[in-house]
């Protein structure tokens, strides 16, 4: 009896060492916001992991938007043919436009304004991770 009480003591202990329990909000960029000239893929790497139910604030002033785009291959070419306007130029501005990343999958995001994703600059993947919870 008492192997099994110590047994699932340390179960627990280490379910509860692993769980993550509250959803992040993340503010794109940083204290930089989402702008022309950063580097987006250098900051998401930085930041990770991101986690399921994390929220991702995109901040901007216009001209710039915010789109997911549908794969790997949109992504590389920016192509926005099948792309998602997830938010347009007015909606980065004051607390920024919000999004709940809440599937395990990559998120593609992008600025479709200019040559912003064909330089690479205004465009990166999230892939959140599992949120382990008790």
């Amino acid at each position: 009896m008492a192997s099994i009480s110590c047994s699932t003591f340390i179960l627990l202990v280490i379910a509860s060492l692993l769980a993550v329990t509250q959803a992040n909000t993340v503010v794109v960029g940083g204290s930089e916001n989402w702008r022309y000239g950063f580097n987006y893929t250098d900051w998401a790497i930085k930041n990770s992991p991101f986690y399921i139910h994390d929220t991702l604030v995109f901040k901007y002033e216009s001209p710039h938007n915010v789109y997911l785009l549908p794969n790997l291959w949109s992504y590389l070419t920016c192509d926005f043919s099948k792309a998602k306007l997830l938010a347009n130029p007015k909606q980065g501005r004051k607390d920024g436009f919000a999004v709940v990343i809440n599937q395990w999958r990559p998120y593609y995001f992008a600025s479709g304004q200019g040559d912003d994703c064909k330089i690479g600059m205004m465009k990166f993947v999230a892939v959140p991770w599992p949120r382990l919870t008790h």
